[in-house]
């Protein structure tokens, strides 16, 4: 009976967001903008433990500059944000190479030029703002690329959004593998894009670094497709603008000469840090960010981090050698 169930269930969401995506871009821009803000606080109010989640990481992130009305506000608009991004995705078809600089304004994006056609570069992204608009400006300005696509557990969701992801010029792969399609594409100078702010279990090719003084496990890909392929790492995230619009902004490349993939991963991330003390509601607080607490830890961690020996290795490691890959 609960396979019966799930099979109904899956077929449900996939005749929903067939639906949704079918109507969403036909509405205006301002539209499906106050929609998103509108759906963002239905969730902020429903998702009780993704609030509960934000505002712990809120808390332990900075500390007493915010007050408890203040950080339900942020994480509010976090969720609001989040919410602008899906849709966003979903009224993209409206989005054109002829059209694109309407809604998103560039910022540094000589820092991408200068390495030319020839070049093969790494785009080092975050979940701040509008992520999946940032790929596809990013294809739109020629820097088309192979990314590994996130499956969904609903399989029949996923041929959408690859549709979605993919039409701006890139390329998306599976993540069984992915690595290595990666590897392949750098050495053949080719493009690609990486999400490095996600927790990733120790186990996997992982180092560990300072987020806001607190100790997280990231993954260690593109340091180590880096070191394989020489391929530059650029830094890049959105910032949200008024009226639905957007700004993409460029980071200069990340030195890796002589860096352990610790120091190049914690490189990234500091190159990253200061936009999200100064404006934190873009970033996505409802996730899980430090799920390892460290042994002997000086700081608190939120409610949901727990002790693992594995991660406590990682960072006795340190930034002195790197791990197998």
């Amino acid at each position: 009976m609960r396979s019966a169930w799930k099979r109904i269930r899956y077929r449900l969401e996939l005749a929903g967001l067939v639906v949704v995506a079918k109507l969403v871009p036909l509405v205006s821009r301002r539209s499906c903008h106050r929609l998103a803000l509108a759906l963002g606080t239905l969730m902020s109010i429903l998702d009780r433990h993704g609030r509960k989640v934000a505002l712990s990481n809120l808390t332990v992130a900075f500390g007493d500059r915010f007050s408890p009305r203040e950080r339900e506000r942020i994480a509010r608009k976090s969720f609001q944000h989040f919410a602008r991004t899906m849709l966003d995705l979903l009224w993209s078809p409206r989005l054109t190479l002829e059209n694109f600089r309407d809604y998103i304004e560039l910022e540094n994006f000589e820092e991408t030029a200068r390495y030319g056609p020839e070049r093969s570069i790494m785009i080092a992204c975050y979940h701040y703002s509008n992520f999946e608009w940032l790929s596809l400006a990013c294809g739109f300005l020629d820097l088309k690329g192979t990314i590994i696509s996130q499956e969904f557990k609903n399989s029949l969701l996923d041929p959408i959004f690859k549709k979605l992801r993919e039409q701006s010029g890139h390329d998306l792969v599976p993540r069984q593998g992915g690595i290595v399609r990666l590897y392949k594409v750098l050495r053949r100078k080719g493009r690609t894009a990486l999400l490095v702010d996600l927790t990733l279990h120790p186990k996997m090719p992982s180092v560990a670094i300072d987020c806001f003084g607190l100790k997280t496990s990231v993954t260690s890909a593109h340091a180590w497709l880096n070191e394989q392929t020489g391929a530059p790492i650029i830094p890049a995230h959105t910032e949200p603008l008024p009226n639905g619009r957007y700004r993409l902004v460029f980071h200069p490349k990340v030195e890796s000469n002589g860096r352990s993939y610790q120091q190049i991963a914690q490189a990234c991330w500091n190159s990253f840090e200061p936009y999200v003390r100064e404006n934190p509601a873009p970033w996505l607080w409802m996730y899980k960010h430090w799920r390892y607490r460290p042994a002997g830890a000086d700081r608190s961690y939120p409610f949901y981090a727990r002790p693992h020996r594995r991660f406590d290795k990682t960072i006795a490691r340190g930034a002195s050698t790197n791990p197998v890959s």
